[in-house]
Parts: structure tokens; C-alpha cells; sequence
């Protein structure tokens, strides 16, 4: 099954002041991602990585074009159905700070989508336990009760990695989860997503710059330049024999700052 189908998306954003032009995220997209698929989204700041992140989710509605998640093409839903097709989907934020309520303790952030499907208490919480032992932080007794800024980034993205664990989504989107941690937390979690995906045997789109971490954890790469795809393959392909100077630019980039 196709997880998630853009055909021909064209977005456009309205300008932030006034008498400037219109900004056009994306530009005739077309993308397929299949099932238990593992692509890396790839371009500079501005290319359309993240935009297309906000299609998959029904937070931005494309200006022409149809998006489909999971095989529902979202324009078409309403939206209690559109709430329950966001349930089979959960977003890795760069700063998972902000998708994180500070008021809420750590063990209502990750049982949430327990509580949203209606689980008794006693089993949200063992499940968070759970999760946040094999995400690494243990004893998760030490973090149940703790609210999100008490934590540090590492341990922040843990717990979002936990609540993904626990949704069992269909669909994850990693949006540069590791760009803010150093390099060794970097590789950390980096591998922890790849753990998550593969144990609810989700579909990974995973947004980065870095070619280099798009290696890890990709088993195809789609680059992106000014909204529009210049390149699409199997990662080794694009890495070895780039067809397009954009992608030879950020192997570039990438090989400066660490083996690729």
C-alpha cells in the first residue's frame, strides 16, 4: 500500500508583509512513499522538506494538487474522519519543546494517544513505562512524574520517540529530529528512530540537509530544490553518482563536516 501519494501539489504561502510576492513552497509534486518504506526528504532551508510534513498531517491544504495518507485522500474528509487519519500519523519535531505541553507530566505526554483511544489508565501507564525504558531512559519511574522542562534536548526527543512508540502509527515524519543535539546524541537517536519504525513496522519520511545522516536511515533518497523534486533514487545510487549539481553541493557540504 502507498502511505502517502502527492500528485502534481503545488502550495503557496501567503506573504509575511505586505506588497511582497507570494512564496511557492512546492511546485508540481509528485511523490509516492510505500509501506514500511524508509525515504529521506533532502534540500537546503527553503526547498519544501517541511512543507511537505504539514500536507501529510492536513495542516496546510495544497493550492492545487491531492494529497493522500494511508489511502485517504485528505481534501475529500471531514473532520472527525480527518482526526482519525492524523491518529495513524506522528511528526518528530526538530525541538520536540514545542510539540510537548509544558504543564503535562511525561507519563500523560506519552500515554496521550492511549487516553485519546479511550485505554484504561493502569495500562497507559505501564505502556509509557514501557517506551520510555526501551528509548533509554531508565528507571522510568525517575521520569513519569517530570514535565518537559525539566529535561534536557536528548531526553526531550526520547520521550517523543516514546509517545510514537506507543501511538503505533502508520506514518512517522521526522522533521531534522537530531539537528539540534551533538553529534553523539545525534547518532543515538537517529538509531532509536530506525528502532521505533521497525517495531511498529511504520512508514519513515525522515526531513534532513545532511546527507550523511540521510545514509543512516534511508533506504532512498528524494532531494528537493526551490519546491520542486531534482532527484529521486535509492540512497546508494544518489550518493555514489548524484545526477544533479544540487545534490553534488550537499555531498559536498555533507563530506566536509563528516565521513559520508
Amino acid at each position: 500500500m502507498t502511505t502517502l501519494r502527492l500528485r502534481r501539489v503545488r502550495v503557496v504561502y501567503s506573504p509575511r508583509r505586505a506588497g511582497s510576492a507570494p512564496v511557492v513552497a512546492l511546485d508540481g509534486v509528485d511523490l509516492a512513499v510505500e509501506s514500511q518504506e524508509r525515504v529521506a526528504l533532502v534540500g537546503r532551508s527553503g526547498a519544501g522538506k517541511s512543507t511537505v510534513a504539514r500536507l501529510a498531517t492536513g495542516l496546510v491544504p495544497p493550492a492545487a494538487g491531492t494529497v493522500e495518507v494511508v489511502g485517504q485522500t485528505l481534501a475529500a474528509l471531514s473532520r472527525r474522519e480527518l482526526r482519525r487519519v492524523r491518529r495513524r500519523v506522528q511528526t518528530v519535531f526538530q525541538d520536540p519543546y514545542d510539540s510537548l505541553h509544558p504543564g503535562m507530566r511525561v507519563a500523560d505526554l506519552v500515554a496521550e494517544p492511549l487516553a485519546i483511544a479511550g485505554a484504561p489508565r493502569r495500562h497507559r501507564v505501564g505502556r509509557a513505562t514501557e517506551a520510555l525504558e526501551v528509548l533509554g531512559l531508565h528507571p522510568a519511574a525517575d521520569f513519569l512524574h517530570r514535565r518537559p522542562g525539566t529535561l534536557s534536548g536528548g531526553q526531550r526527543q526520547r520521550v517523543a520517540l516514546a509517545r510514537t512508540l506507543v501511538a503505533a502509527p502508520e506514518l512517522i515524519l521526522a522533521d531534522e529530529p537530531a539537528s539540534m543535539l551533538d553529534a553523539s546524541l545525534r547518532a543515538t537517536v537517529t538509531a532509536q528512530i530506525l528502532e521505533v519504525q521497525q517495531a511498529v513496522g511504520a512508514t519513515l519520511v525522515f526531513i534532513t540537509h545532511d546527507l550523511a545522516l540521510a545514509r543512516r536511515v534511508a533506504d532512498r533518497i528524494v532531494v528537493l530544490k526551490e519546491g520542486r523534486i531534482i532527484e529521486d533514487g535509492p540512497t546508494e545510487q544518489i550518493l555514489t553518482d548524484p545526477a544533479q549539481e544540487e545534490t553534488r553541493v550537499l555531498l559536498a557540504a555533507a563530506r566536509a563536516t563528516h565521513p559520508i
